[in-house]
């Protein structure tokens, strides 16, 4: 029997992050993908142009839709555009019988809001306490915890304010640090850090999709949180480590990474 995993995500027509990114990644980890389109970007490496937010009527009918038909076990959200949106998800995965992993993206690689500022309260307060865990980034954190957070001990603790929004695990992602790119979980009062080397390049655009999707897809095969973020953590470090090089900016990972399994 396939292992199946959802996401429910906008688009990214250069096909480095967003619905394009989940998918490539479950596929290459043996995941098959469905998805719910949350919004329409016109973008590239360089820099995004519009940003089109679908009806939650739309947006509902299509979760409604996988649901009924080929139900994942488990999913994932990224952009989710505004109020209205996040609200409606998050009323629909409190049936949800399979673990939510919340990425909540806020701004694009390129400074583009992809979440209006009042869409982001609602996150906290009614997405969060779905989430099995959520994967937010020095900004995110720092917007969800509503403090500054520049390094491990802040990480730390906005970790454990965000657990007391109800998110059951939080792995703050440390890309934007100096030195080794180290991610921290924070899990039943519990630290854990994953840490990598770090690699000089421009090519990083959709880590925070490609991530959070390969977390979601091992954890839609039945793995433990730790061993999914184990696999995960290695998974995009050799994404960034051998990204194709394309487009004439912040180019996208190598979604076609092997990490010897």
């Amino acid at each position: 029997m396939a292992y199946v995993a959802l996401t429910i995500a906008g688009s990214d027509p250069s096909g480095g992050a967003g619905i394009q990114a989940d998918l490539k990644t479950f596929h290459q980890r043996g995941v098959y993908g469905t998805s719910v389109l949350t919004l329409v970007t016109v973008q590239n490496t360089r820099k995004v142009r519009e940003i089109e937010i679908l009806s939650p009527g739309l947006v509902e009918k299509q979760i409604e839709s996988v649901l009924e038909d080929i139900p994942p076990a488990a999913a994932k959200t990224g952009a989710l555009g505004n109020r209205e949106i996040v609200r409606l998800v998050a009323e629909k995965a409190k049936c949800f019988p399979f673990p939510l992993v919340v990425d909540p993206v806020m701004i694009s690689k390129h400074g583009r809001p992809l979440m209006t500022e009042d869409a982001r309260g609602i996150l906290a307060e009614k997405l969060l306490p779905r989430a099995f865990l959520v994967t937010p980034n020095l900004h995110e954190a720092s917007e969800l915890a509503e403090m500054p957070v520049r390094d491990l001990e802040s990480m730390e603790k906005a970790a454990e304010i965000i657990a007391g929004k109800g998110a059951r695990a939080v792995l703050v992602k440390g890309g934007h640090l100096q030195g080794e790119a180290v991610d921290l979980l924070y899990c039943n009062g519990k630290v854990r850090l994953y840490t990598a080397p770090r690699f000089d390049t421009p090519h990083t655009h959709g880590t925070g999709c490609t991530y959070s999707a390969c977390i979601a897809a091992e954890l839609a095969k039945g793995r433990s949180l730790e061993d999914a973020l184990d696999i995960a953590k290695r998974f995009i470090t050799r994404a960034i480590e051998t990204n194709p090089g394309l487009g004439q900016g912040s180019g996208p990972v190598n979604h076609h990474a092997d990490i010897g399994e």
